[in-house]
């Protein structure tokens, strides 16, 4: 596909979704301008653990783990919170600096991505294929990809009515630790003793701390999740606050005193509200489609959020990977065909993903070896190249 005949492609949200998205489309031949509405400044005090699953795809895709200061995973501590003894013994990443080196990358394939910051998009056309900007500019494609959120707009669009993220009863601390501050003190230093690759999980009185070092062992990654009986949080009013020290010492107050010694150098420390959203069909209307946690979002356990994020992108890529702009001249129908064949095949995987818990008679991975294959296994790739086959045989191409 030449630099002129791939599609014209809006992304609104420069996160993992979005980012990944790009990514994928560029190297299908795709023009791809992003569309964010924060400064891409801010630290959000998070890693990510990028599972198998994710990774798959963006290895293939030029991810760099050196060039990301990626640290891999090579054991995992579980631990109780309150006494420290151990309860039993994954790719911990800077993905999204490295996700946004690759969008830049002048090597790669495709037409390079263009991506506006500072900018919130405030209307969706799903007829047009248009979004309005908040000082009135408008901007039209071939395709619009909400990728931003939770709390997208396109949501309401696309469902036809409003479906707002609700409250779980859990809410989540993020913060970063330099790992030299933690080794400058022998109360701390202890918890780094062959620690290159350790993910750390602290446990207790319905809480819990996930460790593990990211950005080339500099930085320490570290998120509490914790139920909250703050109404306003709960209701979801306040996101990504900046929080102080000793409100996150007071929710781990039993937790063992080297562990409160840890947080005691937490700074620009971060809270929010974990949501939830019960799901909704279909994920697109006309040439505005969702992906991520606008279509379905997911708690943030085992990376998977990241990871499915990950997925729509590479599926969503795969679908559209051969339309042209001719090609849509000659069948206005083809980008909304590719998209419901794109749903069925993402949110059947999400379907799956939840049964060993709510589906009835389904088998439960029983151990963490048999949950390990199950959660990482899934080839999205391959998945989506073989319904693309069917469905283009199905028609007689």
């Amino acid at each position: 596909m030449s630099l002129y005949e791939g599609l014209d492609v809006i992304v609104v949200g420069a996160g993992i979704a979005g980012l990944s998205a790009a990514i994928a489309l560029r190297r299908a031949g795709h023009k791809v301008q992003i569309f964010e509405q924060s400064d891409l400044n801010n630290e959000l005090g998070a890693a990510i653990h990028l599972s198998p699953n994710a990774a798959r795809i963006l290895l293939p895709w030029g991810m760099d783990p050196d060039r990301g200061r990626f640290v891999v995973a090579k054991t995992t501590y579980i631990a109780n919170g309150e006494t420290l003894a151990r309860l039993r013994g994954r790719l911990p990443v800077d993905l999204h600096g490295e996700l946004k080196r690759m969008i830049s990358n002048p090597e790669a394939p495709g037409p390079p991505v263009m991506l506006i910051a500072n900018v919130r998009v405030v209307n969706h056309d799903a007829t047009a294929g248009a979004v309005t900007l908040a000082d009135g500019t408008t901007y039209k494609a071939d395709l619009v990809i909400a990728a931003d959120g939770v709390h997208s707009g396109a949501t309401e669009v696309v469902f036809g009515t409003k479906n707002r993220a609700l409250p779980t009863d859990q809410t989540a601390f993020r913060f970063l630790i330099p790992t030299s501050v933690l080794a400058e003190d022998p109360e701390t230093a202890h918890f780094l003793e062959g620690d290159d690759g350790r993910f750390k999980v602290f446990m207790g009185d319905g809480k819990r701390i996930v460790w593990y070092p990211c950005r080339n062992n500099e930085e320490q990654n570290f998120v509490g999740i914790f139920q909250d009986d703050e109404k306003d949080m709960r209701e979801g009013k306040y996101w990504n606050v900046a929080v102080e020290q000793n409100e996150l010492l007071e929710v781990y107050r039993n937790f063992h005193p080297s562990i409160l010694a840890v947080l005691k150098k937490a700074t620009h420390i971060k809270k929010w509200p974990l949501l939830f959203r019960f799901p909704i069909s279909p994920w697109y209307s006309s040439k505005l489609v969702l992906i991520g946690d606008a279509a379905h979002p997911m708690l943030p356990l085992q990376g998977q959020a990241g990871a499915q994020a990950i997925e729509d992108s590479a599926a969503l890529a795969i679908m559209i990977s051969d339309l042209t702009k001719s090609k849509l001249q000659a069948n206005p129908n083809l980008t909304s065909e590719r998209l419901e064949l794109f749903q069925k095949d993402q949110a059947a995987g999400v379907a799956e993903a939840v049964k060993p818990y709510f589906g009835d008679g389904v088998p439960v991975p029983k151990s963490p070896d048999e949950f390990i294959v199950y959660n990482f296994s899934h080839d999205v790739v391959k998945e989506s190249l073989k319904v693309l086959k069917e469905h283009e045989e199905a028609r007689g191409f």
